[in-house]
């Protein structure tokens, strides 16, 4: 079946603080398309709900609700001010009026439909006595990386209240500060990723370590795996009773399984904190996403995730199509599409967009934003994607 859909791309002016960028847009195109796959029959919107949810739960809403993957960070002169003030990583993801504040710097910009918490997948490492660091130039370091049952024995399970109570203060501090104008996000780390990161100890090209512990002691990495996705589940409900309106589950590197080890290494640990999750906060939208997951479309809807975001790689109508009317879709223009023209940029929004079809769509990047990407191209991206109609 096929839906048919048309919207406007009628832009209004956008206005921003920082006087300094040009974000006026030139291009008002009207598109009418024949969309594939088909699209749950849209319901009626809570006003008093932000865009962002009301999309997700398929309510008819007139536009796509619109953030961007890293959208607090290098990019933005702003951040980098605070960088220069605050070398560490871990100072700025782990001081409340920080995170707070770089949380803010594009919403005060941009005016987004979601405020994504400033924090890390590996946060919760120190509370599960995996002492980690993450370097400027090198990325993430677990200084003690995990290759016995031994090793696993002496991780802790993660106990948000105690070991990241910044994170719930923070989060608490947004919601006041965002109201219901935008939905404020949290994201946690999915199982395998974080395995992985501790396992090779830290980022990896070729992840030789952690597959030879999956493939020649799987029960010590099952072992880890069942204690992150325990963590997680706790922490993702932590985040929800804090603020959070909605959580995102990146699982980074499990598309470097194959299918069959997908199946046994990453989504019963993904289900589990669904179903977990569930149990308790049945109103939480879940977002699962993994870059490269192409092959794995229709395996990582059956986690049970609301949404499943798309990377670049994935055509949008295609996508839509495999997963299925009930699951809601979030991405996917290429990041490298904001080194692009003001007209190039909202060529492949208009495109992402009338593939998605109408409603139950986020619009975002494929990944996150690239560092050295122009600012006003982002501020042009959002004033783009606010200004489209169904």
């Amino acid at each position: 079946m096929s839906s048919i859909c048309s919207f406007t791309s009628s832009i209004s002016p956008f206005t921003s603080p920082r006087k300094s960028l040009n974000y006026n847009n030139k291009y008002t195109p009207i598109i009418h398309s024949s969309l594939q796959g088909t699209v749950a029959e849209p319901k009626a919107s809570s006003v008093a709900e932000p865009l962002l949810l009301n999309a997700v739960r398929g309510e008819d809403v007139e536009r796509p609700p619109v953030w961007l993957m890293r959208q607090a960070g290098r990019y933005m002169k702003s951040y980098q001010i605070i960088c220069e003030k605050h070398p560490s990583f871990r100072e700025r993801s782990e001081n409340v009026d920080l995170v707070v504040e770089i949380s803010l710097q594009p919403w005060k910009v941009f005016r987004p439909d979601g405020v994504i918490l400033f924090s890390d997948i590996l946060t919760p490492l120190s509370g599960m006595n995996i002492p980690f660091d993450i370097v400027k130039g090198k990325g993430p370091v677990i200084f003690n990386p995990l290759h016995t049952a031994d090793d696993v024995d002496q991780v802790r399970e993660f106990v948000p209240e105690e070991s990241v109570p910044y994170v719930g203060e923070a989060l608490t501090v947004l919601r006041k500060e965002v109201e219901n104008k935008a939905a404020v996000l949290g994201f946690v780390g999915a199982p395998f990723t974080l395995a992985s990161y501790v396992v090779e100890g830290g980022s990896s090209k070729h992840f030789t370590k952690i597959k030879r512990l999956a493939f020649s002691q799987p029960k010590v990495l099952h072992a880890l795996l069942q204690k992150f996705a325990t963590s997680m589940a706790k922490y993702i409900q932590y985040q929800a009773d804090s603020g959070a309106q909605t959580v995102q589950i990146f699982d980074s590197w499990a598309t470097e399984l194959s299918p069959v080890d997908f199946e046994e290494f990453s989504l019963p640990y993904l289900k589990q904190i669904v179903d977990t999750v569930k149990q308790s906060h049945p109103n939480l939208p879940l977002i699962l996403y993994a870059s490269g997951s192409g092959g794995l479309l229709e395996r990582l809807a059956l986690t049970g995730v609301d949404v499943v975001s798309l990377d670049w790689s994935v055509d949008m109508a295609e996508g839509r199509k495999r997963l299925g009317p009930d699951v809601a879709v979030q991405g996917n223009v290429d990041p490298g599409v904001l080194f692009g023209s003001k007209e190039f940029i909202t060529n492949r929004i208009n495109d992402v967009v009338k593939k998605a079809g109408k409603g139950k769509h986020i619009l975002n990047l494929g990944h996150g934003i690239v560092v050295g990407t122009p600012e006003e191209n982002v501020a042009h991206f959002f004033e783009v994607a606010k200004g489209i109609r169904y």
